[in-house]
């Protein structure tokens, strides 16, 4: 299972969370979320990650040129697309060799059978909680929905997962679950993850998610 942190911000706050070896980095380059980076990240603190740790770009129906300026400037790995992008505009930037994570807000109406023009074109899906805001809710949904997916793609889960809800990730399986997304309920301040919480946390997963 990976692990990706995401809603990261100050350099000295990505690089202390990047020494428990997540997965992925999550950096949020939508101007309206509180988590909104483009105006304190610095190219020189992505190229100082670990190797093994992707790069992920969030954005909301962000032009195209605008999403692909960026993902040339800050040598991003993936491209996690939170808006209402459609399949043409994933097969735009699958075109230009990008890698894709595209998030869909999941509710217990949430119908599975719209992904299928997306599966070809992405690498991964996300599944957040349908909220008031794109994404950094804090709230879960009822994953028992996940039963109504049987498409190919592998997703992450997401919205409400921290420390509280650890076990309950652990328990939880699906043939196509590659791994867990988490943010705001490991932060001190939006944009500002308490390090020593997602240091535990992370441990606790590389420990014993394997024995699950």
């Amino acid at each position: 299972m990976k692990v990706k942190i995401c809603g990261m911000r100050e350099a000295a706050n990505i690089l202390a969370v990047a020494d428990f070896n997540p997965d992925f980095l999550g950096f949020i380059f939508y101007d309206k979320s509180p988590r909104y980076v483009a105006i304190t990240l610095s190219t020189e603190v992505l190229r100082s990650l670990p190797e093994a740790v992707a790069k992920v770009g969030v954005f909301v129906d962000a032009p195209l040129p605008e999403l692909l300026a960026t993902a040339t400037h800050y040598s991003l790995d993936y491209m996690q697309l939170h808006g209402h992008e459609t399949p043409a505009y994933c097969r735009a930037v699958h075109e230009q060799g990008l890698r894709i994570i595209k998030a869909f807000s999941v509710d217990e109406h949430f119908d599975f059978n719209t992904l299928a023009d997306y599966a070809p074109l992405c690498d991964l899906f996300l599944f957040d909680t349908k909220g008031a805001q794109r994404g950094g809710n804090g709230r879960t949904f009822d994953w028992r929905v996940l039963a109504n997916y049987q498409g190919p793609t592998p997703f992450l889960l997401s919205g409400g997962l921290g420390p509280a809800n650890a076990d309950e990730l652990l328990r939880f399986h699906h043939p196509r679950l590659a791994g867990y997304d988490f943010n705001s309920l490991l932060e001190i301040t939006p944009g500002f993850k308490n390090v020593e919480v997602t240091g535990q946390l992370l441990t606790r997963l590389h420990e014993q998610r394997a024995d699950y």
